[in-house]
């Protein structure tokens, strides 16, 4: 696994298809620098720290939660620094971390649907044992915009209902013209596997009222503006 440059003060790893791992975010300001998701495992997060170590770069003073999906929270126990979600993320952790990882619950959960067959297939591959998974919370929950100034670089952190999950927190760099989204604008798997026309066109419309010119997702390469405005609105062409 390498680590990319986007510019002198981005950088990010690119994801595993076969446990589901994420991509992660590296944001370099003068004063501090802060990461964008947990990743999926303590393995997930020393691959990480790792990579920026070989790159001469700052271990995060904050990890920056887009949404409460396991692939994106279950390394918050492994990471340095605070962590930074929205609210409604930190609620949901609180009942995930109430579950017990066995592979009966695990099949319990997913037949009621609680859980699903797909997260649950990728949790067994990063997890060959499963006493390994520890759920943690994040250090601080927002309900409101927040602007974290890490010096000549700001995170603008935006909690919103997204396509994807209720819980979702955008994070917009203005300096870097970057808009960094998780998997908000994938079908939510938990409530039908289906993309609601109502939550797309508020998504669209929030997403389009800001200023970038790359946007970043969990499980793909960077899209331009232009083609992430385009995908988004085919979403919602009826």
């Amino acid at each position: 696994m390498e680590l990319i440059r986007l510019s002198d003060r981005v950088h990010y790893m690119p994801g595993c298809h076969d446990t589901d791992r994420p991509y992660l975010y590296h944001l370099q300001g003068d004063h501090y620098s802060m990461v964008v998701d947990a990743g999926n495992s303590k393995w997930h997060v020393e691959a990480f720290y790792h990579l920026l170590a070989n790159h001469g770069l700052s271990l995060p003073k904050y990890t920056l939660i887009t949404h409460w999906h396991w692939d994106h929270t279950f390394g918050l126990p492994f990471i340095v620094g605070k962590s930074i979600s929205s609210a409604l993320t930190m609620q949901k952790l609180r009942e995930v971390r109430e579950w017990v990882w066995t592979e009966e619950a695990m099949q319990a959960r997913e037949k009621s649907g609680e859980d699903i067959a797909f997260c649950n297939t990728c949790i067994r591959r990063e997890y060959p044992d499963l006493h390994e998974i520890h759920v943690g919370l994040p250090d601080l929950a927002i309900s409101e915009p927040t602007t974290l100034d890490a010096g000549g670089l700001h995170a603008h952190l935006i909690p919103t209902d997204s396509i994807h999950s209720r819980d979702a927190m955008l994070i917009h760099v203005p300096e870097e013209k970057l808009l960094i989204t998780g998997d908000a604008d994938c079908e939510d798997f938990y409530e039908g596997s289906i993309i609601e026309p109502h939550r797309a066109d508020a998504y669209l419309k929030l997403v389009s009222g800001l200023d970038f010119d790359t946007y970043l997702i969990g499980h793909d390469e960077p899209e331009s503006r232009h083609e992430a405005l385009s995908r988004l609105r085919a979403l919602t062409s009826p």
